[in-house]
């Protein structure tokens, strides 16, 4: 994808902000004991497609930081020894017996991701990539928002942290930050609330996200769909600033900047038509009935001065265009209708869902974590409605702005 001048400055503003971020971050963010999550299963899922130099070093520090959980590597068709040095970690009875090797032959991390999710069973469910570049110390804190917080979704958000300062890739950055602004404008995120890292690896689910959220994606553009499944529906969104590092030396990004980022723009227009239909369409009859209008004045005004309409092509395209925007018009309040009706059938499926769920342990409320704020109203009671989305963010000692 190819950035506007503005945004890659926006890109290097960012850094000497990150590197201000990440020298606070450690600091400010508490992690959860590790005991209070044993009541629960956690699955750590890790996409693997050639990466034999970190791996194993991934796996390792997973099993540390999360003493309790399974670990899931997926491999993609990998052509180097990265299948191979997993199973000697598993010949080697590393994490005694906690590693789980699987292979899903669909090319493709969007492909990867829907096998997980449809296979495994868990309480919680951590997504890391596998080139080492998350911290896995913070992840416990990252689970315990989904325990015991009871959010939907966490996000671990490069952006507000090191990441314009590690990152060597300039067009990547760029990339982020307009997928980002995009994503926020189009489905009408405060700025309080706003998504500030579309696209990273790092992040937790419940079971209710997982098993009611279809991916269609095939390739890196599944975490923007999995972002925009959880703005349409409303979900708790939890996103918390981590420390990135860049790739270790020899290790390559499998991701094509202009390919998967036009494939990642694309996505967002599809989803949009699919997701909010009335705007999308209305946008295309607004589009349709400018040049009806303009067509057709000139037209009108030499019929009421001469009686007489001499620029018919211009009045036949006039008429042309002014049906397409009626069309355009109906369609969307058509679609807006059955997506109203298919919202309702979704939020009867997941209250089914839960009333079927066993539960690890009682629910209490859920109380602030140190380090974390939230932002919105508080946590709804026994009686009190949803009040929408509710979106934390560790306090990094520095505003989340962009």
């Amino acid at each position: 994808m190819v950035p506007s001048l503005d945004m890659s400055a926006h890109c290097n503003n960012q850094k000497e902000k990150a590197a201000v971020r990440a020298n606070n971050l450690d600091c400010t963010i508490s992690a959860s004991p590790v005991s209070a999550l044993d009541h629960y299963s956690i699955a750590v899922l890790i996409p693997c497609y050639n990466e034999e130099l970190t791996i194993c070093q991934v796996v390792k520090d997973f099993l540390e930081v999360l003493p309790t959980a399974l670990i899931y590597v997926y491999d993609n068709n990998s052509t180097d020894r990265s299948v191979s040095l997993v199973q000697e970690l598993i010949a080697a009875n590393t994490g005694e017996g906690r590693v789980i090797l699987r292979h899903e032959v669909r090319q493709g991390k969007g492909n990867v991701i829907r096998a997980m999710f449809r296979d495994i069973e868990a309480d919680a469910y951590l997504l890391v990539d596998a080139d080492c570049t998350y911290d896995p110390k913070i992840a416990p804190h990252l689970v315990a928002q989904v325990t015991e917080q009871h959010y939907d979704m966490v996000i671990g958000d490069r952006l507000s942290s090191t990441y314009f300062a590690e990152n060597k890739r300039a067009f990547h950055s760029a990339g982020n930050v307009l997928v980002r602004k995009l994503i926020n404008v189009l489905f009408k995120r405060r700025r309080t609330e706003e998504i500030h890292d579309i696209m990273t690896g790092y992040r937790v689910f419940s079971r209710d996200f997982v098993k009611t959220c279809p991916i269609l994606s095939r390739g890196f553009e599944v975490e923007t769909e999995i972002t925009i499944h959880a703005l349409e529906h409303n979900l708790k969104i939890c996103s918390i600033p981590i420390v990135y590092h860049d790739r270790p030396q020899g290790s390559v990004s499998k991701l094509n900047t202009l390919n998967d980022g036009c494939k990642v723009l694309l996505l967002i227009f599809n989803l949009l038509r699919v997701a909010r239909p009335l705007l999308f369409f209305m946008t295309g009859a607004l589009f349709c009935f400018v040049p009806a209008v303009a067509l057709l004045i000139p037209v009108l005004s030499e019929y009421f001065a001469t009686g007489f309409v001499s620029k018919v092509p211009s009045f036949v395209a006039s008429g042309i265009f002014l049906l397409l925007s009626v069309f355009c018009a109906f369609t969307g309040l058509i679609l807006d209708t059955l997506k109203r009706n298919q919202r309702c059938e979704y939020e009867l499926i997941a209250n089914l869902m839960r009333q079927s769920m066993p539960q690890s342990q009682p629910q209490s409320m859920p109380q602030p974590t140190h380090g974390v704020s939230v932002w919105g109203q508080g946590e709804p009671g026994p009686s009190e409605p949803e009040q929408g989305p509710k979106l934390c963010q560790a306090d990094s000692g520095a505003p989340q702005g962009d």
